[in-house]
């Protein structure tokens, strides 16, 4: 029997209930493919399921005891009945699929995608999911166009910095929210036509003051609580504001009568599950992203990489909002 270090949570909640154990691998099911992970991404997400915040949720589905991890990279160990394009020790990467903080994961081969040879282990895991959000926020859900205006929230993070770049690839011009001077200086390298460290001056002026008054096209909504009102009024009439995380707090409620005071404006909150729901999205995605780093279009900044029993460290990082690039874990 194949044993399989973990890091899981019993219980909801803080970092205490992370935990590393020792489980046994099971056996894959029909159409799964078991991977054995070289290196796994931190995401905020797994800060969310860590919570509980996601118990309910129906892209995202939870039980306890849980195994924590939404990201990973590695070879093909085994193929369950039914697999069709993937073999022993293909090199292959994913997202979404529960369970990466961990030697190995069951993974649906449908969610898996082949790398190229041009694509180390490291900057698979860090790219797919961090990758996917920013690809299909600025390609599908909010396709921006040439000469669009864009405010992009927390830019020197992991998807902010991905971000920077894909708008800029599609000729947009981008106004970012940044922390200190330090992470100013990364989404200026990046790209970032306005650098607004929101420490030292108001977001909602500076925006209006670079926009003429008018405001945004879209925000990229990641911080939540403490920005949602000034994301709103920093839009143009008929805007729309992307809430797709809430690292300063969960937006609990929205009183409707503001975004119409805004400016008729449009919110919406997506899961990228459903904007990953079948094995040619997550290929053509991935495609795509991979074809940009190949192309010098879209670089990577892998922060740090902390062994799997360090995990937790990585989650207080995120949490802290002291990251300034893509954190990951290496389980060799």
């Amino acid at each position: 029997m194949t044993k399989n270090r973990s890091m899981q949570i019993q219980s909801y909640g803080e970092i205490e209930n992370l935990i590393m154990r020792e489980l046994t691998l099971s056996k894959p099911g029909i159409g799964d493919v078991i991977v054995q992970n070289r290196f796994s991404g931190i995401n905020f997400i797994d800060i969310y399921m860590r919570k509980g915040i996601y118990a309910k949720n129906r892209a995202y589905p939870t039980t306890l005891p849980l195994t924590l991890g939404m990201e990973g990279a590695g070879t093909v160990a085994e193929t369950g009945p039914g697999v069709k394009n993937l073999k022993l020790n293909d090199r292959v990467a994913y997202c979404l699929s529960p369970g990466s903080y961990a030697e190995y994961n069951i993974v649906p081969e449908w969610k898996l995608v082949k790398l190229p040879d041009f694509i180390d282990f490291e900057n698979a895991a860090a790219l797919m999911l961090q990758g996917s959000t920013a690809h299909y926020l600025t390609h599908t859900l909010f396709p921006l166009k040439k000469n669009q205006v864009c405010l992009i929230h927390a830019g020197a993070g992991g998807v902010g910095q991905l971000l920077i770049q894909l708008a800029k690839l599609r000729g947009a011009k981008v106004l970012t929210t940044v922390g200190s001077n330090k992470k100013g200086k990364i989404a200026d390298e990046l790209g970032a036509d306005v650098i607004i460290p929101y420490n030292d001056i108001d977001f909602y002026e500076k925006v209006m003051d670079e926009t003429s008054g008018l405001g945004v096209d879209v925000v990229y909504e990641s911080v939540g609580k403490e920005t949602i009102e000034q994301s709103f009024q920093s839009l143009k009439t008929c805007g729309t504001c992307v809430l797709f995380g809430f690292s300063s707090g969960v937006v609990s409620s929205i009183n409707p009568q503001e975004m119409a005071d805004a400016g008729s404006i449009f919110l919406t909150r997506p899961n990228l599950a459903d904007y990953m729901s079948n094995s040619n999205i997550i290929r053509k995605r991935a495609s795509d992203l991979f074809s940009y780093i190949k192309n010098n279009k879209l670089r990577i900044n892998i922060e740090k990489i902390l062994p799997l029993v360090s995990a937790s460290e990585g989650q207080e990082r995120l949490e802290s909002r002291s990251s300034s690039g893509k954190l990951l874990l290496h389980l060799d």
